[in-house]
């Protein structure tokens, strides 16, 4: 053959990434497992020697109540925590003998704890309500008021003794610190209660699936160490974007999630190219060639969505962004590196330990798929338009109650089991006392702090403040002349989350501040507090959501494209995850804020749903969706490049990875399930509605609508206009397609099956 002449044999095409990833981890397979290890353990024992950075109030404040914290931080004042202890009595007032010995009882037993700065007397300070069968002892928590809540036990102890001593009274306590040992309590114990939960609930699913020990305990041990190595990264990079407690529970919730599904995928598939028949090498190369570059796009696709986060300019919503990349990118990089190294070495050997009976009633890999997913897709390609129809039909109809979904900032009550101590508590002291404790904070910066024009302005704003309605006494000033500033706290008509503490915000804000301090030359004010913080919140949630909606659906397209060469794929994404986000967004209205329902996970309808719960979840499922698409839509395509017509192909890809998914997906509804029955209302929305979406879109939206669409669109899926013919190709399954067929005396003895 002269240097002119072509040679006739097909160029092989060069291998994809994950294939070259996972053929060097296969050839050098000590130094990838002992190399996983070292990261893990580097990441674990840096991050602990760092420790990790918390969010502040001065990180979390947005908008004017952000300002006002702002104001307070660099005026060097540290609100101190503050707890109220209500003594109420219904026979006899608070003149009565009985009512004064409680309340001295009260005050010596907290101040011999020690754990008090001040406390003040509601003989003294006026705390006695115009009924005055209640009163309100007042105590400043010493100390860091950021760590009040580690300090407040022997507090709540002592007022507990109190009210054993005192039986014809009613003696309760609730302020910030011991809002904040609950959840601190609450977070650590279902923290560890998800973490000991969700792992079995896993491994279990696994064991079903596969039938086989070591199979099941693989995907659960990459997850757990993926986990553990990215909890160190987040606690390194903590020291450049501050964490939280809300982000270490996100991390826990999606790693083990992604990290099980992706090790899932890629062991399926090698399983199954052995069960053919395939050599050993042979099986891995296609598995990481096919599920590992599915691993790829569907890793990279979370973490793009998850990058959306970033735009709403919270800081919570930040620290929960990088913590989710990051467990993400170290699960995709477990997945693809030290696991086929691991398959390498172990060989069948991963399928022992086999459990009796549980893998006899699985169906042995082939390339029909299980009978029962057959019949299901059988019925479904028969009649695709009916299929289409009802299936939209029915995703349409459980979206509908989000036409009237209401968000807010949870309150302390809401955010509680129905018949908390504190609860009750908080709201005794709301119906004895109106307004407290919800409340504002005005924060007054001026040079003349103290002057006559600042006590006018100060003795107008309470004038018009109570003439509104919406707004209370006791109205007290807190001033520190020489740092230029004053504090006025205002109590506030509502819950804290409702249209009445909206109005009164509103007034205050709009009206009262503008005409009485803002008359005062230099001065500046701003208004802080729950409600106003709310508002903020929700404000810049519904600013931000268009940016990160365009954000994540803009890439989430561009990667399909990429990565499947075709407009009508990435199209057609976007339309099934937008069906399955909308129809999620329904049953959490449904259940949580309409409450049908509520009472079988142990909570009740509280009449919204937890402002940020909504744009997490578009973001989380937008990620996670990809997952099921991406590996289910390459096994088609993987197909049609084999020379299958476009229905044959739907229907070898959706039975040939039904079995898979629905594994993966049960581990998923298993694990988001677990935050569902959490004691915080807002980590139950979170759960349950990460929950109904994965089942909708592996069922429903897999099962029923992708087939049938594909179905009806035919060739046209695989459109791409002339003007996207230069994009790459990054081809789907061609190490497969290269190797010879397997041969039938090739079996494996032990065959491992999903």
């Amino acid at each position: 053959m002269t240097r002119h002449q072509k040679d006739p044999r097909p160029r092989r095409p060069r291998p994809g990434l994950a294939a070259a990833i996972g053929g060097w981890s296969a050839r050098h397979r000590k130094t990838a497992v002992f190399g996983w290890l070292l990261f893990v353990v580097l990441a674990t024992v840096l991050g602990g020697m760092a420790g990790s950075v918390q969010t502040t109030d001065q990180d979390e404040g947005i908008g004017q109540s952000g300002r006002a914290e702002q104001m307070i931080h660099q005026a060097g004042i540290d609100s101190p925590a503050t707890e109220t202890v209500l003594i109420q009595a219904k026979g006899f007032t608070a003149t009565d003998p009985r009512f004064h010995a409680a309340v001295d009882d009260t005050i010596g037993a907290v101040k011999a704890t020690g754990a008090a700065s001040a406390i003040a007397s509601p003989y003294t300070d006026g705390a006695i309500a115009p009924d005055r069968h209640s009163a309100l002892v007042t105590v400043t928590m010493a100390g860091d008021p950021d760590t009040a809540g580690d300090r407040v036990a022997p507090v709540l102890a002592a007022v507990a003794a109190t009210q054993a001593k005192h039986q014809e009274l009613t003696v309760q306590e609730f302020g910030d610190a011991s809002a904040d040992k609950w959840f601190n309590d609450s977070f650590t114990h279902d923290f560890s209660r998800a973490e000991w939960t969700a792992v079995p609930l896993a491994l279990g699913i696994l064991l079903i699936a596969f039938g086989a020990l070591v199979a099941a305990v693989l995907p659960v041990l990459l997850a757990l160490t993926a986990f553990i190595a990215a909890g160190g990264l987040v606690a390194l990079s903590s020291h450049f974007l501050h964490t939280s407690d809300d982000a270490s529970s996100v991390m826990l919730l999606v790693g083990l999630a992604v990290g099980v599904d992706y090790c899932l995928f890629y062991l399926r598939r090698e399983r199954e190219e052995r069960a053919k028949g395939r050599s050993p090498e042979a099986a891995l190369a296609i598995a990481a060639s096919t599920s590992g570059r599915a691993v790829l796009v569907s890793g990279l696709t979370v973490v793009v969505a998850m990058a959306g986060m970033f735009l709403t300019g919270i800081a919570d919503f930040k620290a929960m962004g990088l913590a989710t990349i990051l467990v993400v990118i170290t699960a995709v990089l477990g997945s693809v590196t030290v696991l086929p190294a691991l398959l390498s070495m172990l060989g069948d050997r991963v399928a022992k330990g086999r459990v009796p009976f549980l893998g006899r009633r699985m169906n042995a890999p082939s390339e029909n798929g299980s009978r029962f997913w057959r019949a299901v897709l059988g019925r479904v390609l028969r009649r695709p338009m009916v299929s289409a129809g009802i299936a939209t039909a029915f995703l349409l109809a459980l979206a509908a109650p989000l036409l009237g979904m209401h968000t807010a900032n949870l309150t302390f009550a809401q955010q509680l089991p129905k018949g908390n101590a504190l609860v009750a508590a908080q709201q005794r002291i709301a119906d004895a006392f109106p307004g407290n404790p919800n409340q504002a904070t005005v924060v007054v910066t001026s040079d003349r702090i103290g002057s006559p024009a600042m006590a006018t302005a100060l003795a107008d704003f309470k004038k018009q403040a109570v003439a509104t309605g919406l707004l209370h006494e006791p109205i007290t000033v807190t001033p520190y002349p020489a740092k230029h500033i004053e504090l006025v706290d205002v109590p506030m008509a509502g819950s804290g989350n409702d249209t009445t503490s909206g109005n009164a915000l509103k007034a205050l804000r709009d009206t009262v501040v503008p005409h009485t301090f803002g008359a005062v030359d230099g001065a500046q004010a701003a208004v802080t507090g729950q409600t106003a913080g709310s508002e903020d919140f929700n404000a810049q949630m519904t600013g931000s959501l268009p940016a990160v909606f365009a954000f994540v659906m803009g890439f989430a397209f561009l990667l399909m494209l990429l990565s499947f060469r075709s407009v009508t794929v990435a199209v057609t994404a976007l339309v099934l995850n937008l069906l399955s986000v909308a129809a999620s967004y329904g049953a959490l209205t449904l259940v949580f804020q309409h409450g049908v329902g509520a009472s079988l996970i142990g909570t009740a309808g509280v009449g919204a749903i937890e402002s940020w719960v909504p744009l997490f979840l578009f973001v989380i499922l937008f990620g996670l969706s990809m997952d099921y698409h991406v590996f289910v839509v390459s096994r088609i395509k993987e197909a049609h490049d084999r020379g299958l017509a476009t229905r044959a192909a739907v229907a070898h890809g959706i039975t040939s990875t039904a079995g898979v998914v629905t594994s993966a997906a049960a581990i998923m509804v298993a694990v988001f399930a677990v935050f569902g029955t959490l004691d915080m209302e807002s980590m139950k929305q979170m759960g349950i509605g990460l929950a109904v979406a994965v089942l909708i879109d592996a069922t429903v939206i897999r099962a029923v609508l992708l087939p049938s669409l594909m179905s009806l669109l035919g060739e046209r899926n695989w459109y791409l206009p002339r003007w996207l013919s230069w994009l790459p190709d990054f081809g789907h399954g061609e190490t497969a397609a290269e190797l010879p067929e397997p041969r039938g005396a090739e079996q494996p003895a032990d065959r491992l099956t999903v």
